[in-house]
C-alpha cells in the first residue's frame, strides 16, 4: 500500500472523544485550546464521569468551550469563575468541578477570586490558558505579558517602570496553604501534550478525592495577538515564554 492510499480518510482512525461534538471550533490557527478541550474530553471519559462533571468559563476566548464539549456547564461574570465553581462543588461534593480560564480573565479580573479560592482549599481544579495577552479583545497587554513584550496597549514593550512586571500567579499559588498541586505544563508538541494530560489527570483525581485546590497552567501561543504564524509563535513561546514561564510541577502534596 502507497503512501497516498495509506492517509485516505476511509483508512484514518478518528480518536475524537465522545464528549466533543462535530461544531466547528472558531480558535485561530495554531491555537492551544482545541488540543486543551480534547485533552479534558479524554480524561473526563476515561475517569467514568461524563455525567457528573461541572465545567465553569468565563468571559476571552476560554468562553466558547461550552460549544465543543458535552458535558455541564455554567457560564461566570468576567474573572469569577472560581466563586462559581466554589458553590457548584459544595453544593454537589460528588461532582468533578472545574474551570477554564485565560490569563487576563483568571490573573486580572478574577485575580481575587483565583487566589482566594486556592488558599481556601475549594476542591477545584482551576485550568489557567497563559499566553500572555488579551487574545479575544484585541492583543492587549496582560498581567502576564513578559517584560519587553510588544502588544496593542504597550506597542514599544512592555516597560516595568511603566507598566510593572509580569505576575507569575502560578508561582504565587505554591505559597497558599489551601493548594495540593500546582503545575505548569504546555501543549506544543506530542511529549508536552502527554505530560500536560498526566496532569490535567492528576489534578481532576485530586478535585474527586478532596485533596486540596489544584492549578493547571497551560503556558499557549496566541498566533493573531502576537502577529506570528502558528510555526513562528511555538518557537517564540520556547525561547521566551518557557524561560519566566518554566514547565514542570511547582508542588504536590498529599493530604
Amino acid at each position: 500500500m502507497t503512501r497516498e492510499e495509506i492517509i485516505q480518510s476511509e483508512n484514518l482512525v478518528m480518536a475524537k472523544p465522545r464528549l466533543m461534538n462535530d461544531t466547528t471550533m472558531h480558535y485561530c490557527p495554531g491555537c492551544s485550546h482545541g488540543v486543551v478541550h480534547k485533552l479534558i474530553a479524554e480524561i473526563i471519559e476515561e475517569m467514568g464521569l461524563e455525567e457528573k462533571t461541572i465545567g465553569v468559563c468565563p468571559v476571552g476566548c476560554a468562553v466558547f468551550a461550552y460549544r465543543y464539549l458535552d458535558i455541564d456547564w455554567q457560564e461566570a461574570a468576567h474573572g469569577r469563575a472560581p466563586a462559581v465553581a466554589t458553590a457548584c462543588k459544595r453544593l454537589w461534593n460528588d461532582r468533578l468541578v472545574f474551570t477554564y480560564q485565560g490569563d487576563g480573565d483568571l490573573a486580572c479580573i478574577g485575580a481575587c477570586e483565583t487566589i482566594h479560592a486556592l488558599n481556601r482549599g475549594e476542591k477545584i481544579t482551576v485550568i489557567f490558558i497563559n499566553n500572555a495577552i488579551y487574545g479575544m479583545t484585541g492583543g492587549q497587554m496582560a498581567p502576564t505579558t513578559l517584560v519587553g513584550m510588544k502588544t496593542s496597549t504597550c506597542p514599544y514593550g512592555r516597560d516595568p517602570e511603566l507598566h510593572g512586571y509580569p505576575l507569575n500567579i502560578t508561582e504565587l499559588a505554591t505559597h497558599l496553604e489551601g493548594t495540593a498541586y500546582v503545575t505548569r505544563q504546555s501543549v506544543h508538541n506530542v511529549m508536552a501534550i502527554r505530560k500536560a494530560k498526566a496532569a490535567i489527570k492528576k489534578a481532576f483525581t485530586n478535585s474527586m478525592n478532596g485533596i486540596g485546590s489544584n492549578l493547571v497552567e497551560i503556558v499557549s501561543t496566541c498566533s493573531t495577538g502576537w502577529k506570528k504564524s502558528p510555526v513562528e509563535a511555538n518557537k517564540w513561546m520556547e525561547d521566551n515564554m518557557f524561560k519566566f514561564y518554566q514547565i514542570g510541577d511547582l508542588k504536590d502534596v498529599r493530604r
